[in-house]
């Protein structure tokens, strides 16, 4: 196991498994959570050690992610969005923007979400037009991660050629100051503003503080731009990452099974042996798969949407199973299974697009049961 991963999972298994119930409730713990794996350097990942990060692999990216998946969903679910942001701007060829933000990331002196699954939607909820030194943000994002924890986000708006603009906005309500000399720059508008509803009452990870943004007249400034993709990119990035977010779900079926394994220590029940036994088979083949996928040049998107439904699969299945072992104590929303059942319903639907929705339903509705011998 790499260094970094030795890392993160010293600390996850030290400090973060014996306060995951809090975690995913309290937003002050959450931050706290976060604030550790700043501190190890471990917001960063995706970023070159030219910017600050640790320049990991892919495959010991993916590993990280399924390891914090697999300790605290919240916290997972939180990081990975800061990350994201990461990512995306070290593609920017916003040099000034890049200064400004890369060399904080990995340590959390900088935090930075993410908002633009709304392209998904059509027509999109948020809307932008080109103006003299920027855009104007008219519209709405639904649904952002991180409020009270990340200073910015990157957020996207539909332009009307069908491409998007990508920019950094303030996190937190906000409106357009007039200049110095009391009249307002060109064509900025000065009473443009950004506000947040109220954090949404999520049946999961509730402490992430999942928000919608509302944007009036909002000046994004050329300088806050970190690209412009073009027309259906949203469709395109699905299609080229659909078998990243695995392993998220991937690390919350294991987290089911650790459950499960713990009831050994209980009971002494061979079909629970077995189920367990079953169940980590097919975690491992799902795996394996992905990582196989992933290795090819070009990736069969009904393949990759199987494989990526039956990690879906398998974190809510083992998160049932970890419900079954505990009884009924697992009806207290304390209890770590109950935790963990409701992180596999937040994987089921993170980054869902309607490929993967039908991916999902087939899966649901396919015989794949061996028959019962007449």
């Amino acid at each position: 196991m790499p260094e970094i991963l030795e890392t993160a999972e010293s600390y996850l298994k030290a400090l973060v498994v014996p306060n995951a119930i809090v975690i995913d409730r309290d937003s002050a713990v959450l931050q706290w959570a976060l604030s550790g794996l700043g501190e190890r350097q471990l917001l960063g990942l995706r970023l070159s050690r030219e910017w600050g990060g640790t320049g990991v692999s892919a495959s010991t990216f993916n590993q990280f992610q399924e390891l914090v998946a697999q300790y605290s969903g919240a916290l997972a679910f939180l990081q990975t969005q800061h990350q994201s942001a990461g990512a995306m701007l070290l593609q920017s060829k916003n040099e000034a923007l890049k200064q400004a933000y890369l060399p904080h990331m990995s340590t959390g002196k900088k935090l930075v979400g993410i908002g633009f699954s709304h392209l998904r939607r059509s027509p999109p909820s948020l809307l932008a037009e080109q103006v003299p030194d920027g855009y104007r943000l008219n519209g709405k994002v639904p649904w952002v991660t991180g409020f009270g924890y990340f200073q910015t986000f990157l957020a996207a708006a539909a332009l009307p050629d069908g491409c998007a603009v990508f920019g950094m906005v303030p996190f937190k309500d906000r409106s357009t100051a007039p200049a110095a000399s009391g009249i307002a720059k060109s064509n900025q508008v000065a009473d443009g503003f950004i506000r947040f509803s109220e954090p949404f009452p999520l049946a999961a990870m509730t402490a992430t503080n999942t928000v919608q943004a509302e944007f009036e007249n909002w000046f994004l400034a050329d300088e806050q731009v970190v690209v412009v993709r073009p027309p259906r990119w949203i469709e395109a990035n699905d299609r080229r990452n659909v078998l990243r977010p695995a392993f998220l779900p991937l690390g919350c079926a294991r987290a089911g099974l650790e459950i499960v394994a713990a009831s050994r220590k209980r009971e002494t029940l061979t079909f629970i042996d077995e189920t367990l036994q079953q169940l980590d088979g097919e975690l491992t083949t799902c795996r394996d798969r992905i990582l196989q996928l992933q290795t090819q040049s070009t990736v069969d998107l009904a393949q990759a949407l199987a494989a990526r439904s039956q990690a879906i699969d398998l974190a809510v299945r083992c998160a049932q199973a970890a419900i079954a072992v505990s009884s009924g104590a697992a009806n207290s929303a304390e209890h770590p299974a109950q935790r963990v059942y409701r992180e596999a319903l937040v994987w089921m639907v993170s980054g869902q697009t309607p490929p993967l929705m039908a991916a999902t339903l087939n899966r649901l509705t396919s015989d794949a049961s061996p028959k019962a011998e007449e």
